[in-house]
């Protein structure tokens, strides 16, 4: 690939580089999208690790024309465009930011001398999803990298803010024909339409990568949209895949209501069926096994390791939906699962105020999810992708008092006379409680139990409570309580809904971070009422 070559727009621009983030020791860890077979060079478009952090000149302002101010968001010119970051480094050590300064200048000012970043590659317009095989060596734990990752360790934005602008596009600009040329036959980056990507939602992504330790990620409208997309993209028509049981009803409704119209056919086995899957991998040409792990609502988990290699000797790919566990629970990827899903909009957003969904893994099926979601739409606003950040920088400290609580929430209930069972993988009557152990570091906030009694019974408890709201959803901040017979099972039967394990007395309860105090005083105040 040929070097970029950008004149230096305003020569009295300032690079900063900040001393405890610049040390040569570090390795880069974004993925280099735009590298040549040769690897001599890579331009990291929008989204490379940078140890750099751009200083403009007190002068800046001034210098830019009327027009070009004119142009400018409200948040300032440092959020304009993405900047095209490169690895070479010159002796000032700093000449990595000469790219964004350009590309940044560029944007708002006609400068004749500069020429144009040249780059080859064949997805050079695909510039989402990042990364993190290698963290920097400072950064220990998935605590530090879900506030970093993206935004302290580099991001395409060139700005000195701490919090990542939002870009709200609905386009990109050219600057002249030829530039758009350039682009249609793979020598400019850019994303020339907000459907096909944004700088803001591709810091969110990052953070997932990094947290899942996948190549790429893609961020979509809500985890739905990720499910279908993901299923579309990857099963072809005519092709077979497995399924459990226990799972997502509208997961359920997509796979046997809508894929059969494009002769796609599954298998439904039980999580822990062994046996059963290796029978539909002998039966059936099989593509993908998708499941949750753990489930929904009974939070059965799936021997991810296991599963995978008996996949992977058969051909076919591993999709595990992590929603209930998150990234800082359990490693999907880690494990084997060649894929992993979440609905953000649960503990990843955290604060029940957006719907998104993600899909990690490596970049050559996340690239293939990608084309097929840039046909369908379903792309996620920039707003949304900045609360995704926000909310994932306490992501840690969430999940781990509501581990907590949700443990000890379940051992009470569990001892309660007026519960008849309790879903919870902590505990020992758990079916899975020994694979949960293996393969889990927490065990979430949501525990599903049965109370002594019938649809009014249970419904006269859940009214009971005064902490947690009657809504859909789970791993928000407030904790939330749903009767899954009336809540997503009340168009069913009670002989219909029974076939999928939903009785009427079931109760799933996601705790948030409320204090342990006044959620058990809660919850055995309101059992007393039944």
């Amino acid at each position: 690939m040929a070097v970029s070559r950008c004149a230096r727009a305003f020569p009295s621009f300032d690079c900063r580089c900040d001393p405890d983030f610049s040390r040569p020791e570090i390795p880069s860890a974004g993925f280099h999208r735009f590298s040549d077979k040769n690897k001599s060079t890579t331009l990291r478009a929008a989204h490379g690790l940078s140890s750099v952090i751009l200083k403009f000149p007190p002068n800046f302002v001034r210098q830019l024309s009327i027009k070009a101010r004119r142009n400018c968001s409200n948040i300032g010119v440092a959020q304009v465009v993405a900047a095209s970051w490169s690895n070479d480094q010159a002796a000032s050590g700093c000449t990595p930011a000469v790219k964004a300064v350009d590309a940044a200048a560029a944007a708002v000012v006609p400068v004749e001398a500069a020429e144009d970043v040249i780059c080859n590659d064949e997805n050079v317009n695909k510039l989402g999803g990042s990364p993190f095989l290698e963290y920097a060596s400072f950064l220990s734990s998935d605590g530090s990298v879900a506030i970093h990752a993206g935004e302290r360790l580099g991001r395409g934005i060139v700005t000195d803010a701490i919090t990542t602008p939002v870009v709200n596009t609905s386009a990109y600009f050219f600057k002249k024909t030829a530039d758009l040329i350039d682009f249609k036959e793979k020598r400019r980056a850019s994303f020339e339409y907000g459907r096909y990507g944004n700088y803001t939602t591709i810091v969110a992504e990052e953070k997932i990568s990094a947290l899942e330790g996948a190549e790429s990620t893609l961020l979509m409208a809500s985890g739905m949209c990720a499910s279908t997309v993901m299923l579309m993209a990857l099963v072809p028509a005519g092709g077979h895949l497995v399924t459990t049981t226990d799972c997502y009803r509208k997961t359920r409704i997509f796979i046997e209501t809508v894929l059969p119209k494009m002769g796609i056919t599954s298998t439904v086995i039980d999580p822990a069926d062994i046996r059963g899957l290796e029978s539909a991998l002998e039966k059936n040409k099989v593509t993908l096994f998708f499941t949750e792990s753990p489930t929904n609502p009974f939070l059965r988990c799936v021997d991810i390791e296991l599963v995978s290699k008996l996949c992977h000797d058969k051909g076919a790919l591993v999709c595990i939906d992590g929603t209930f566990a998150t990234p800082i629970n359990q490693k999907v990827l880690a494990l084997g699962a060649d894929i992993v899903l979440h609905s953000a909009t649960k503990y990843i957003g955290g604060h029940n105020d957006v719907l998104a969904g993600s899909i990690s893994g490596p970049h050559k099926l996340i690239s293939t999810i990608r084309d097929l979601h840039h046909v369908l739409g379903g792309a996620l606003n920039p707003n949304a992708a900045y609360l995704i950040i926000r909310g994932m920088k306490t992501l840690h400290l969430r999940v781990q008092q509501q581990n907590t609580t949700a443990h000890r929430m379940a051992e009470i209930l569990e001892a309660h006379p007026k519960v008849k069972r309790v879903y919870y993988p902590s505990l020992a009557s758990h079916p899975e409680h020994e694979l949960a152990k293996k393969q889990m570091k927490g065990f979430g906030g949501v525990v599903s139990f049965e109370v002594d009694g019938d649809l009014l019974t249970t419904a006269r408890f859940i009214d009971a409570l005064r902490i947690p709201y009657i809504a859909p959803s789970f791993g928000g901040c407030e904790s939330i309580v749903d009767q899954p017979a009336i809540m997503s099972y009340w168009d069913l039967s009670q002989s219909d809904r029974a076939k999928y394990g939903i009785l009427d007395n079931l109760v799933r309860f996601s705790f948030g971070v409320e204090d342990f105090k006044d959620l058990k005083a809660d919850v055995l105040q309101a059992l007393e009422t039944i």
